[in-house]
């Protein structure tokens, strides 16, 4: 399974959803690189399930236990490792997926490709639960890229037809982003967010669920970061963000919106700021030929509504070879979006750390310039 990214930065995600545990390990991070546990836990507890009406009931503590790695709280220059133990399974609850598949998820697939010895016990290592230990290795980058002038935050953009405002393309203050990593529901205007879980709930006393949208945003890259063609940032953010379970597309700037748009409209014209280029606008998105161009980083993640309902189904039985229907039990979101939130936060910094290794120069100016 290519369960790995990084170019300078491995990383590698490991477990299934309801074996003993799942891990990361992560090679290639900068030695003497403090991590601070505390800030790393409020963080994976952003996307830990059982904590609110609109998410699964399951609950796990998602308590990271580092193996290697760290020395005293401080990256040793050696691989680390750490895992996460699932506590509470139920996995009689998958038990006839092997023959009847869940339409929408991977068990179908699964079984053509693993020949019937994948685990399908919660999705096994298709299951977002792998996104745990993701965000362990993604929540260390944050903090890296952060001491470095680089803050990295996403909010809720849309629940089916219920829209958050966007983030300024020209940049949030920081407070705005920290506002978002404390609320429980992270959306830029409240009144949104109370319209979003409304729709939730419904759609989960409907046995039903819903998708939408994540928006991503980076601020303080400088820029000249990322390769052209298939090195550019963009190549490289997506394949680390189609890697999260249920992303079905993924938009930069004004993403698909450049194309109604005429080249004088699309365009961002540059001046001069403090001595430095900048842009008057950011239809790019922060990227131009696959480079970081200093302006804010932006991207939207769609999120296909959860696979797994109790609304009965169509599908078929692959040893009879009949229609059967189905109806799915256990323990789901309505909704992932509110919970894929720190998980687009967290893919988005390995990468963007990843790449901020390959240009050494550039990442020390950069850090000069925020001391």
């Amino acid at each position: 399974m290519s369960s790995y990214l990084g170019k300078n930065l491995h990383v590698s995600i490991f477990g299934q959803s309801h074996a003993p545990a799942i891990g990361v390990t992560v090679d290639g991070l900068p030695a003497g690189e403090r991590v601070d546990l505390e800030e790393l836990d409020r963080f994976l507890q952003r996307r830990a399930p059982g904590r609110d009406a609109t998410a699964t009931p399951r609950k796990e503590a998602d308590k990271p236990r580092f193996l290697c790695g760290l020395t005293d709280g401080v990256t040793c220059g050696a691989p680390l490792a750490a895992v996460i133990e699932n506590t509470n399974t139920r996995s009689r609850d998958y038990s006839s997926l092997h023959d009847v598949p869940r339409p929408g998820h991977a068990d179908y697939t699964a079984q053509v490709r693993y020949g019937g010895f994948q685990d399908v016990a919660g999705g096994g290592h298709f299951s977002g639960r792998l996104t745990a230990p993701l965000c362990i290795a993604g929540g260390i980058a944050l903090q890296i890229l952060a001491r470095r002038g680089i803050e990295i935050a996403a909010h809720i953009q849309a629940v089916a037809q219920v829209e958050d405002r966007p983030f300024d393309p020209m940049g949030e203050r920081r407070e705005t982003f920290q506002q978002l990593k404390t609320a429980s529901f992270p959306t830029l205007d409240p009144k949104a967010g109370e319209a979003m879980r409304r729709v939730i709930l419904l759609a989960r006393e409907e046995q039903d669920s819903v998708g939408g949208v994540v928006e991503c945003m980076a601020t303080g890259l400088p820029a000249g970061l990322g390769d052209p063609m298939f090195g550019g940032m963009e190549g490289r953010l997506a394949y680390a963000l189609f890697g999260v379970p249920a992303v079905k597309g993924l938009e930069f700037g004004a993403g698909f919106k450049a194309a109604r748009m005429r080249g004088s409209e699309h365009n961002d014209p540059f001046t001069m700021k403090d001595g430095h280029v900048t842009a008057k606008s950011n239809h790019a998105g922060g990227i131009l030929g696959g480079i970081t161009n200093g302006m804010p980083l932006i991207f939207r993640a769609a999120f296909k509504p959860t696979p797994s309902i109790a609304r009965e189904q169509d599908s078929v039985s692959l040893s009879r070879g009949t229609e059967e229907k189905l109806s799915i039990v256990g323990r789901h979101d309505p909704c992932i979006v509110p919970r894929a939130v720190p998980v687009v936060e967290a893919a988005a910094a390995l990468v963007l750390l990843d790449t901020l290794l390959d240009a050494p120069a550039i990442l020390k100016e950069n850090q000069q310039r925020t001391v």
